[in-house]
């Protein structure tokens, strides 16, 4: 399979098909050709597509390799399936299917034994990685037959480290299978059909090197694992010391150093003073002058390095041209037919696509694109977050608005809000010039709370939303939340669209007639009070004139919680009642309820609240002056709706106590276990069940939505319905409190290398094989006296623990009898 464009490797990629990326001066593919032809395999159908001459020119009719070779051509995209079909004319009996572009020294001859032995219609090559979040995961029984599929999984979907390679074992009868003449995908639709209609597949669990050469750093470590004889693959030349080989008809300077390990292509010249540190590879014709440095190098064929030219890291295209004193750092990458002028510098992780041309003295700090590059995601479980004008400059800032906006139509409408620090607004701006940029409107809603934002970006005049806050904790911090047409927050495909275009630099760059538009929406904020207002029972709300303390944190919520309180009927006191960033620095939600507490209980308040700085979360104090944890909080919004509402659906967390779940069924109501991204949950909250939306949904740190009003955490609302519940029950929230039952939910957190997570979770998933596990996310594992959750941490390298059990000491056993697991496995695996 021959047919990517390989658009992760660009600018390499830019003038030639992937599978003919050198790796040691062989082209990908010319690998896979030597290890089929290890294996017998001597008949051999490539489909291309993209650029396929290139394929065609170099590898001919195969008799220069050894075997016979046809080609299938892919007019328009047909998908991995659908591009086997297209050449179906040739396979006619068993035949292997294994992508031109990985590097691999697997062994196929076991791979199709396994296939014969178990007379299999399907065979899937399995291998064991460290990070599985890039592919798709298999989960196979313990003789190999295939349980289920995983298509690039979150950290929380991560039941195992075994992953599909990309290499089958087919019988001809796949093609049944398999829809003509149109897109398929093997993985997503033909693989599961097959187990579906119960016929035998199988996962042969294959030993051996694999590497998916999907982006610039596994190219860079490709090339090194070749050197350390990690993977066999073939190096042209003859080896004149331990791991240093020399092509035909290259000249290295008796003066020069060569550290190895290091390949010299054919007809390279390498002169006195350079020096060629461990892990350099030259392509052919390729000219080092004198006192040049390089180490962990990959330089293409024909490329010419002037003197003390300074390469570290750094993969330079084919006939490039690098004159006197040019420096390019780690992770930088030059395409094909780049000239660099004396002097110049290129930073790390710049990349420079082809025939682009750098002056004399030139500092390159940002991407010199012609098409796309690869880059790292900015996204967290918040939305993308970093120190301002460091991490998230105004650079990025416009660029990342850019991107968005390429998922978006041109002539579409973003909301953007922000609040009131000068970070946020200086990134605000930034973002708005790469909306409009790219042909999209932004509709500016300038201060706003978090909610008001989202409940825009619901109408139907916009397509999505943008937020920018302060970091909560960090005043150097900013968060920037993207939202989608329906005010939630974007999925994590969503989140990875942004990520291909930002790092790839893929905009859409609209002409001058065409540029987007700055709009200001008119009385939003008055728009948003009076959906509320016709949400609640202002009637009840109105007879039982509460009085409440509401600390709006000095954030955004100062503009909202009062133009609502109005129209409720609602005695308030105020607390920090006006927007300031110095009062938002160094925000406390404990510390802020112990102030409120003490004005409920001199006021006689019915009710005391904190609601965050950007409008999201809520806590709350009785009428006894008692701060309420999260947890009190959300049992109380339960107890009160099930005394009002006899079947309510709820969406919560898996982690949610069962606590939460008991109140909700035994009054016949209906609970949808949620994932613990908030965006996950409030994209459930946001899905009908049985013809409504649900009632309620909530997080498990302080967020509550209701999702008729809004799917999404707001605390204004919140505040409001949590009147409106006292009023129409006429009990004191400190009665609800009484009555709620006691709670022992522990977490805990345990350290997990990146590299160790798939497979911590597949030995949690293999020990529980006697339990009742769910995979809503992470591995949720019952007991008989309670149940504990494992989760990855998508962030950080840990795995994070919930557990609960009929007392806290026995919820942080189980906990402890987990980590102890994890502390084994790690110590088997030499951690």
């Amino acid at each position: 399979m021959a047919g990517g464009a390989g658009t992760r490797l660009r600018p390499l990629t830019s003038n030639a098909p992937k599978p003919m990326m050198p790796i040691v001066n062989r082209p990908m593919m010319e690998h896979i050709v030597s290890l089929l032809k290890r294996h017998g395999f001597d008949e051999i159908v490539v489909t291309v597509a993209f650029m396929a001459n290139n394929i065609r020119e170099h590898f001919g009719d195969g008799s220069d390799f050894g075997v016979r070779m046809v080609y299938a051509t892919e007019e328009t995209p047909l998908g991995t399936a659908g591009s086997v079909r297209n050449a179906m004319e040739e396979l006619t009996e068993r035949f292997l299917v294994i992508s031109g572009d990985v590097l691999t020294d697997i062994d196929l001859g076991s791979i199709v034994r396994f296939h014969d032995e178990r007379k299999a219609m399907a065979t899937i090559g399995l291998i064991s990685v460290e990070d599985p979040v890039e592919f798709g995961i298999v989960i196979t029984r313990e003789d190999g037959s295939i349980e289920r599929f995983l298509e690039k999984p979150t950290w929380g979907q991560v039941f195992s480290d075994t992953i599909n390679t990309g290499i089958f074992v087919l019988e001809p009868e796949i093609f049944d299978f398999i829809a003509p003449d149109q897109p398929v995908d093997f993985s997503s639709e033909v693989f599961p059909a097959v187990l579906e209609a119960g016929l035998p597949m199988y996962g042969a669990l294959a030993t051996g090197y694999w590497e998916d050469v999907g982006n610039l750093e596994a190219y860079l470590k490709s090339h090194k694992d070749v050197l350390d004889n990690l993977v066999g693959a073939d190096i042209d030349g003859f080896e004149i010391s331990d791991g240093v080989w020399l092509g035909e008809g290259a000249q290295v300077d008796p003066a020069a150093r060569v550290e190895g390990p290091a390949v010299i292509g054919p007809n390279c010249r390498v002169e006195a003073g350079a020096r060629l540190g461990p892990y350099t590879v030259l392509g052919a014709n390729v000219r080092v002058r004198n006192d040049a440095d390089l180490e962990r190098v990959v330089v293409h064929d024909n490329a010419y390095l002037d003197e003390s030219v300074e390469l570290r890291g750094a993969v330079i295209g084919r006939s490039s041209d690098l004159r006197r004193n040019v420096r390019c750092d780690e992770g930088s990458v030059l395409g094909d037919e780049c000239f660099v002028g004396e002097d110049a510098v290129v930073g790390a992780g710049v990349k420079v696509y082809p025939f682009k041309t750098i002056e004399a003295g030139a500092v390159v700090n940002s991407s010199i694109v012609w098409e796309s590059r690869g880059a790292r995601s900015l996204f967290g479980r918040n939305g993308v977050t970093g120190l301002a004008n460091v991490d998230i400059t105004p650079e990025l800032a416009t660029r990342l608005a850019m991107a968005y906006a390429g998922t978006l139509k041109a002539g579409a409408t973003v909301v953007t809000s922000r609040d009131t620090s000068r970070s946020a607004r200086m990134l605000k701006r930034a973002m708005m010039a790469g909306l409009n940029a790219a042909g999209v409107n932004a509709m500016d809603l300038e201060v706003a709370a978090l909610p008001v934002s989202r409940f825009v970006a619901r109408q139907p005049n916009a397509q999505g939303g943008i937020s920018l806050s302060l970091a909560q904790g960090d005043p150097r911090g900013v968060v920037i939340r993207f939202f989608d047409e329906d005010g939630l927050d974007i999925r994590e495909d969503e989140q990875r669209k942004i990520d291909r275009l930002l790092g790839r630099e893929d905009f859409r760059r609209v002409p001058p007639s065409e540029i987007g538009d700055i709009l200001f929406p008119p009385r939003a904020l008055e728009q948003y009070s009076i959906v509320i207002e016709n949400a609640l029972d202002t009637g009840a709300l109105r007879s039982a004139n509460l009085r409440a303390v509401v600390d709006m944190s000095y954030g955004s919520s100062t503009f909202t919680v009062p133009n609502v309180m109005s129209k409720l009927n609602t005695d308030v006191l105020a607390v920090n009642p006006y927007a300031s960033t110095l009062g938002v620095v160094g925000f406390d939600m404990e510390s802020h309820c112990a102030e409120v507490a003490k004005l409920v209980a001199a006021s006689g308040a019915a009710l005391g609240a904190v609601i965050d700085p950007i409008g999201e979360r809520l806590m709350a104090i009785d009428n006894t002056g008692r701060v309420l944890t999260n947890t009190q909080l959300l049992l109380s919004f339960l107890t009160l709706l099930v005394s009002q509402d006899t079947e309510p659906t709820v969406v919560l967390p898996v982690a949610t106590t069962r606590a939460a779940a008991d109140l909700v069924r035994q009054a016949g109501g209906t609970v949808v276990d949620g994932k613990m991204s908030v965006a996950s949950l409030l994209h459930d909250a946001a899905r009908p069940v049985g013809g409504r939306l649900p009632d309620f949904a909530a997080g498990l740190d302080g967020g509550y939505a209701f999702p008729q009003f809004l799917p999404a955490f707001d605390g204004t609302f919140a505040l409001a319905k949590l009147l409106e519940l006292l009023a129409v029950s006429e009990r004191p929230l400190s009665d609800v409190v009484d009555g709620l039952p006691e709670v022992t939910l522990v977490r805990d957190t345990e350290v997990t290398p990146w590299e160790q997570k798939g497979a911590v979770m597949r030995m949690l998933m293999e020990q529980s094989a006697n339990r009742e596990v769910e995979l809503i996310d992470g591995v949720k594992v019952h007991h008989d006296d309670g149940w504990l959750l494992a989760l990855p941490d998508p962030e950080e390298p840990v795995t994070r623990f919930w557990a609960e059990a009929s007392t806290a000491d026995k919820a942080r056993d189980l906990i402890d009898e987990y980590r102890r697991r994890i502390r084994t496995l790690l110590r088997s695996e030499g951690r």
